[in-house]
Protein backbone atom coordinates (compact mmCIF):
# COMPACT_ATOMS: atom_id res chain seq x y z
CA UNK A 1 0.00 0.00 0.00
CA UNK A 2 1.07 3.59 -0.90
CA UNK A 3 2.13 5.20 2.06
CA UNK A 4 0.66 9.33 2.90
CA UNK A 5 3.30 11.08 4.11
CA UNK A 6 3.02 12.19 8.04
CA UNK A 7 3.10 16.30 7.08
CA UNK A 8 0.03 15.81 4.64
CA UNK A 9 -1.87 13.62 6.97
CA UNK A 10 -1.50 15.83 10.00
CA UNK A 11 -2.65 18.69 6.81
CA UNK A 12 -5.49 16.88 5.68
CA UNK A 13 -6.73 15.90 9.00
CA UNK A 14 -6.49 19.59 9.99
CA UNK A 15 -8.41 21.00 7.05
CA UNK A 16 -10.64 18.07 7.70
CA UNK A 17 -11.29 19.12 11.73
CA UNK A 18 -11.19 23.16 10.50
CA UNK A 19 -14.84 23.24 9.45
CA UNK A 20 -15.86 21.91 12.56
CA UNK A 21 -13.67 23.60 15.01
CA UNK A 22 -14.11 27.16 13.49
CA UNK A 23 -17.59 27.45 15.15
CA UNK A 24 -16.78 26.14 18.45
CA UNK A 25 -13.86 28.56 18.48
CA UNK A 26 -16.11 31.74 17.70
CA UNK A 27 -17.64 32.21 20.90
CA UNK A 28 -14.66 32.29 23.62
CA UNK A 29 -13.02 34.53 20.81
CA UNK A 30 -15.21 37.55 21.06
CA UNK A 31 -16.23 36.79 24.75
CA UNK A 32 -14.47 39.14 26.66
CA UNK A 33 -12.95 37.77 30.61
CA UNK A 34 -15.36 39.69 33.29
CA UNK A 35 -12.67 42.56 35.03
CA UNK A 36 -10.57 41.98 37.19
CA UNK A 37 -9.07 39.02 35.87
CA UNK A 38 -5.81 39.80 37.06
CA UNK A 39 -4.43 41.58 40.18
CA UNK A 40 -5.03 45.26 39.86
CA UNK A 41 -1.65 48.26 40.51
CA UNK A 42 -3.11 50.65 42.67
CA UNK A 43 -0.69 54.00 42.66
CA UNK A 44 -0.21 56.44 45.39
CA UNK A 45 1.00 59.81 45.29
CA UNK A 46 2.25 60.31 48.39
CA UNK A 47 4.82 58.35 50.82
CA UNK A 48 3.76 55.13 53.02
CA UNK A 49 2.95 56.21 55.94
CA UNK A 50 0.71 58.86 55.12
CA UNK A 51 -3.18 59.64 55.02
CA UNK A 52 -3.68 58.68 51.68
CA UNK A 53 -1.20 55.95 52.11
CA UNK A 54 -3.61 54.97 54.88
CA UNK A 55 -7.11 55.74 53.04
CA UNK A 56 -5.92 53.62 49.65
CA UNK A 57 -4.84 50.53 51.71
CA UNK A 58 -7.98 49.67 53.50
CA UNK A 59 -9.73 50.75 50.12
CA UNK A 60 -7.36 48.31 48.59
CA UNK A 61 -8.05 45.27 51.29
CA UNK A 62 -12.17 45.65 50.82
CA UNK A 63 -11.69 46.08 47.09
CA UNK A 64 -9.96 42.73 47.24
CA UNK A 65 -12.92 41.44 49.53
CA UNK A 66 -15.49 42.28 46.99
CA UNK A 67 -14.13 41.62 43.63
CA UNK A 68 -11.95 38.78 44.21
CA UNK A 69 -8.08 39.83 43.04
CA UNK A 70 -5.52 41.38 44.57
CA UNK A 71 -5.39 45.22 44.30
CA UNK A 72 -1.63 46.01 45.10
CA UNK A 73 -0.79 49.39 46.23
CA UNK A 74 2.27 50.93 45.14
CA UNK A 75 3.76 54.42 46.31
CA UNK A 76 4.92 56.86 43.42
CA UNK A 77 6.02 59.65 45.04
CA UNK A 78 8.24 62.60 43.82
CA UNK A 79 7.65 66.43 42.25
CA UNK A 80 4.98 67.22 45.21
CA UNK A 81 2.88 64.81 43.19
CA UNK A 82 3.43 65.30 39.87
CA UNK A 83 4.96 62.29 39.66
CA UNK A 84 2.31 59.59 41.23
CA UNK A 85 -1.00 61.51 39.57
CA UNK A 86 0.95 61.50 36.42
CA UNK A 87 1.33 57.71 36.24
CA UNK A 88 -2.29 57.21 36.89
CA UNK A 89 -2.97 59.09 34.25
CA UNK A 90 -0.63 58.06 31.59
CA UNK A 91 -1.43 54.12 32.83
CA UNK A 92 -2.65 51.93 30.41
CA UNK A 93 -6.75 52.38 30.08
CA UNK A 94 -7.44 48.67 30.71
CA UNK A 95 -8.43 49.09 34.12
CA UNK A 96 -4.89 47.50 35.73
CA UNK A 97 -3.27 50.01 36.89
CA UNK A 98 -5.73 52.53 39.05
CA UNK A 99 -4.76 54.97 41.89
CA UNK A 100 -6.01 57.82 44.40
CA UNK A 101 -5.96 61.44 43.52
CA UNK A 102 -5.88 63.95 45.82
CA UNK A 103 -6.83 67.60 46.10
CA UNK A 104 -3.36 68.56 44.48
CA UNK A 105 -4.82 67.35 40.52
CA UNK A 106 -7.14 70.46 40.73
CA UNK A 107 -3.67 72.88 41.82
CA UNK A 108 -0.26 71.20 40.61
CA UNK A 109 -1.41 72.72 36.89
CA UNK A 110 -1.90 75.80 38.26
CA UNK A 111 1.74 76.10 39.35
CA UNK A 112 3.01 74.91 36.13
CA UNK A 113 4.49 72.25 37.49
CA UNK A 114 2.50 69.50 35.16
CA UNK A 115 0.02 69.67 32.50
CA UNK A 116 -1.68 66.95 33.87
CA UNK A 117 -5.56 68.06 35.09
CA UNK A 118 -8.64 66.36 36.29
CA UNK A 119 -9.64 65.79 32.75
CA UNK A 120 -6.86 63.24 32.23
CA UNK A 121 -8.89 60.48 34.65
CA UNK A 122 -12.01 58.41 34.59
CA UNK A 123 -13.20 59.97 37.86
CA UNK A 124 -15.10 56.24 39.81
CA UNK A 125 -15.45 57.41 43.63
CA UNK A 126 -14.38 60.65 46.02
CA UNK A 127 -13.80 58.59 49.50
CA UNK A 128 -12.51 60.78 52.23
CA UNK A 129 -12.14 64.72 53.16
CA UNK A 130 -10.31 65.77 55.93
CA UNK A 131 -9.25 69.71 57.71
CA UNK A 132 -5.87 70.60 58.05
CA UNK A 133 -4.55 70.85 61.53
CA UNK A 134 -1.50 72.92 63.15
CA UNK A 135 1.19 70.88 64.59
CA UNK A 136 4.35 71.68 66.39
CA UNK A 137 6.96 70.05 68.13
CA UNK A 138 6.39 68.86 71.95
CA UNK A 139 9.06 70.80 73.10
CA UNK A 140 8.12 74.16 71.17
CA UNK A 141 6.80 76.90 73.83
CA UNK A 142 3.48 77.51 72.13
CA UNK A 143 0.47 76.61 74.57
CA UNK A 144 -1.81 77.39 72.13
CA UNK A 145 -2.36 78.11 68.41
CA UNK A 146 -2.93 82.34 69.69
CA UNK A 147 0.93 82.29 70.56
CA UNK A 148 2.01 80.26 67.56
CA UNK A 149 0.37 82.78 65.95
CA UNK A 150 1.85 85.46 67.50
CA UNK A 151 5.29 84.45 67.01
CA UNK A 152 4.85 84.13 63.28
CA UNK A 153 3.60 87.85 63.53
CA UNK A 154 6.21 89.22 65.04
CA UNK A 155 8.87 86.74 62.52
CA UNK A 156 10.56 87.84 60.00
CA UNK A 157 9.41 86.91 56.30
CA UNK A 158 10.82 83.30 56.07
CA UNK A 159 12.20 83.11 59.19
CA UNK A 160 9.72 80.24 60.33
CA UNK A 161 9.76 76.81 58.88
CA UNK A 162 6.51 75.05 58.19
CA UNK A 163 5.53 71.98 55.56
CA UNK A 164 2.98 69.16 55.56
CA UNK A 165 3.34 67.94 51.80
CA UNK A 166 4.40 69.16 48.46
CA UNK A 167 5.29 72.90 46.82
CA UNK A 168 1.80 74.50 46.29
CA UNK A 169 -0.09 71.36 48.10
CA UNK A 170 -2.92 71.35 49.99
CA UNK A 171 -1.65 71.66 53.11
CA UNK A 172 0.54 74.52 51.94
CA UNK A 173 -2.88 76.34 50.49
CA UNK A 174 -3.90 75.64 54.13
CA UNK A 175 -1.04 77.40 55.53
CA UNK A 176 -1.10 80.35 52.82
CA UNK A 177 -5.10 80.60 53.57
CA UNK A 178 -4.51 80.80 57.18
CA UNK A 179 -1.75 83.44 56.94
CA UNK A 180 -3.59 85.53 54.36
CA UNK A 181 -6.42 85.21 57.70
CA UNK A 182 -4.27 86.77 59.65
CA UNK A 183 -3.38 89.31 57.48
CA UNK A 184 0.07 88.17 56.79
CA UNK A 185 1.21 87.49 53.18
CA UNK A 186 1.38 83.83 51.72
CA UNK A 187 5.60 83.38 51.91
CA UNK A 188 5.72 84.90 55.36
CA UNK A 189 6.49 81.24 56.71
CA UNK A 190 8.52 79.05 54.64
CA UNK A 191 7.57 75.96 52.94
CA UNK A 192 9.42 73.18 53.21
CA UNK A 193 7.99 70.81 50.45
CA UNK A 194 8.04 66.82 51.52
CA UNK A 195 6.23 63.79 49.39
CA UNK A 196 3.75 63.73 52.29
CA UNK A 197 2.32 64.50 55.98
CA UNK A 198 4.71 61.74 57.21
CA UNK A 199 8.20 62.52 56.36
CA UNK A 200 6.82 66.16 57.39
CA UNK A 201 6.40 65.19 60.73
CA UNK A 202 9.48 62.98 61.15
CA UNK A 203 11.21 66.33 60.24
CA UNK A 204 8.91 68.67 62.89
CA UNK A 205 9.55 65.92 65.68
CA UNK A 206 13.44 65.95 64.71
CA UNK A 207 13.52 70.04 65.01
CA UNK A 208 13.85 70.84 61.28
CA UNK A 209 10.43 72.84 61.56
CA UNK A 210 8.69 75.21 63.84
CA UNK A 211 5.32 73.54 62.96
CA UNK A 212 3.23 71.37 60.07
CA UNK A 213 -0.65 72.13 58.88
CA UNK A 214 -1.09 68.93 57.51
CA UNK A 215 -4.29 66.35 58.87
CA UNK A 216 -4.83 65.60 62.30
CA UNK A 217 -5.02 61.84 61.47
CA UNK A 218 -1.94 61.81 59.05
CA UNK A 219 -0.17 63.65 62.52
CA UNK A 220 -1.37 61.06 64.70
CA UNK A 221 1.80 59.02 65.04
CA UNK A 222 3.93 61.38 66.62
CA UNK A 223 0.64 63.03 68.59
CA UNK A 224 0.38 59.46 70.24
CA UNK A 225 4.13 59.38 70.47
CA UNK A 226 4.36 62.33 72.64
CA UNK A 227 6.45 64.09 70.32
CA UNK A 228 4.52 66.76 68.70
CA UNK A 229 1.09 68.51 69.92
CA UNK A 230 -1.91 69.72 67.78
CA UNK A 231 -2.81 73.58 68.47
CA UNK A 232 -6.16 73.90 66.35
CA UNK A 233 -7.44 72.35 63.38
CA UNK A 234 -9.29 74.35 60.23
CA UNK A 235 -12.79 73.25 60.55
CA UNK A 236 -15.80 74.37 61.10
CA UNK A 237 -16.50 71.81 64.33
CA UNK A 238 -13.89 69.84 66.28
CA UNK A 239 -13.55 66.39 64.83
CA UNK A 240 -15.08 63.69 66.71
CA UNK A 241 -11.80 61.59 67.01
CA UNK A 242 -9.96 64.29 68.39
CA UNK A 243 -12.54 66.30 70.99
CA UNK A 244 -9.35 68.25 72.57
CA UNK A 245 -8.39 70.10 69.78
CA UNK A 246 -9.80 73.76 69.11
CA UNK A 247 -10.94 74.71 65.66
CA UNK A 248 -9.12 77.97 64.71
CA UNK A 249 -12.55 79.98 65.13
CA UNK A 250 -12.62 78.89 68.99
CA UNK A 251 -9.30 79.09 69.33
CA UNK A 252 -8.21 82.80 68.17
CA UNK A 253 -11.19 84.45 66.43
CA UNK A 254 -10.01 83.62 62.87
CA UNK A 255 -12.66 81.57 60.96
CA UNK A 256 -10.71 79.88 58.52
CA UNK A 257 -11.84 76.48 57.00
CA UNK A 258 -10.38 74.17 54.13
CA UNK A 259 -9.87 70.63 53.61
CA UNK A 260 -7.71 67.48 51.38
CA UNK A 261 -10.34 65.27 49.29
CA UNK A 262 -9.31 61.85 48.28
CA UNK A 263 -10.46 59.89 45.17
CA UNK A 264 -10.53 56.98 43.09
CA UNK A 265 -9.32 56.96 39.59
CA UNK A 266 -7.92 55.33 36.47
CA UNK A 267 -6.96 56.94 33.31
CA UNK A 268 -9.04 58.30 30.99
CA UNK A 269 -11.25 56.12 28.53
CA UNK A 270 -11.48 53.01 30.89
CA UNK A 271 -13.11 50.32 29.22
CA UNK A 272 -16.86 50.06 30.05
CA UNK A 273 -17.04 47.32 32.48
CA UNK A 274 -14.47 48.40 34.84
CA UNK A 275 -16.63 51.33 35.25
CA UNK A 276 -19.31 49.31 35.55
CA UNK A 277 -17.34 47.49 38.20
CA UNK A 278 -15.61 50.07 39.97
CA UNK A 279 -18.64 52.21 41.09
CA UNK A 280 -20.84 49.85 42.78
CA UNK A 281 -17.81 48.58 44.72
CA UNK A 282 -16.56 51.41 45.72
CA UNK A 283 -20.25 52.73 47.15
CA UNK A 284 -20.04 48.83 49.02
CA UNK A 285 -16.50 49.76 50.24
CA UNK A 286 -17.36 53.23 51.73
CA UNK A 287 -21.03 51.86 53.07
CA UNK A 288 -19.06 48.63 54.58
CA UNK A 289 -18.41 48.58 58.39
CA UNK A 290 -15.21 48.10 58.13
CA UNK A 291 -14.34 51.00 55.70
CA UNK A 292 -16.11 52.96 58.37
CA UNK A 293 -14.23 52.11 61.76
CA UNK A 294 -10.94 52.36 60.23
CA UNK A 295 -11.25 55.85 59.26
CA UNK A 296 -13.73 57.13 62.08
CA UNK A 297 -10.69 55.58 64.45
CA UNK A 298 -8.22 57.40 62.71
CA UNK A 299 -10.01 60.67 62.53
CA UNK A 300 -10.37 61.06 59.36
CA UNK A 301 -13.48 62.39 57.18
CA UNK A 302 -16.55 59.97 55.41
CA UNK A 303 -17.08 61.93 52.57
CA UNK A 304 -18.38 59.77 49.05
CA UNK A 305 -20.05 60.72 45.92
CA UNK A 306 -20.04 57.98 43.05
CA UNK A 307 -18.47 58.52 39.84
CA UNK A 308 -20.62 60.75 38.45
CA UNK A 309 -20.65 62.81 41.50
CA UNK A 310 -16.92 62.56 41.56
CA UNK A 311 -16.84 64.36 38.37
CA UNK A 312 -18.78 67.30 39.16
CA UNK A 313 -16.72 67.77 42.26
CA UNK A 314 -13.84 67.81 40.38
CA UNK A 315 -14.40 70.57 38.20
CA UNK A 316 -15.86 72.41 41.09
CA UNK A 317 -12.95 71.66 43.09
CA UNK A 318 -10.40 72.81 40.35
CA UNK A 319 -12.64 76.41 39.60
CA UNK A 320 -11.94 76.92 43.32
CA UNK A 321 -8.79 76.02 44.47
CA UNK A 322 -7.62 78.34 41.02
CA UNK A 323 -9.09 81.09 42.48
CA UNK A 324 -7.87 80.27 45.80
CA UNK A 325 -4.12 79.85 44.73
CA UNK A 326 -4.36 83.05 42.26
CA UNK A 327 -5.99 85.06 45.70
CA UNK A 328 -2.48 83.27 47.86
CA UNK A 329 -0.17 84.58 44.98
CA UNK A 330 1.06 80.75 44.48
CA UNK A 331 -0.66 80.76 40.78
CA UNK A 332 1.38 80.72 37.65
CA UNK A 333 -0.49 80.12 34.74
Amino acid sequence: MKSIPRRALLGGAALALAPLARPALIGPALAQPRWPARPVQMLCPWAAGGGTDAVLRIIAILLEKDLGQPFNVVNRTGGSGVVGHAAIANAQPDGYTLGIITAEICMLHWQGLTEVTYRNYTPLGLMNNDPPGIQVNNSAPYRDVKALADAIKASRPGQLKASGTGQGGIWHLALAGWLGAMGLKADHVRWVPSNGAAPAMQDLAAGGLDFTTCSVPEARAMLDAGRARSLAVMAPERLSAFPDIPTLKEAMGVDYQTGAWRGIAGPSNLPAEVKAAMDPALGRVFNSQEYKDFLNARGFGLVYADAAGFARHLEAADKSLGEAMKAAGLAKV
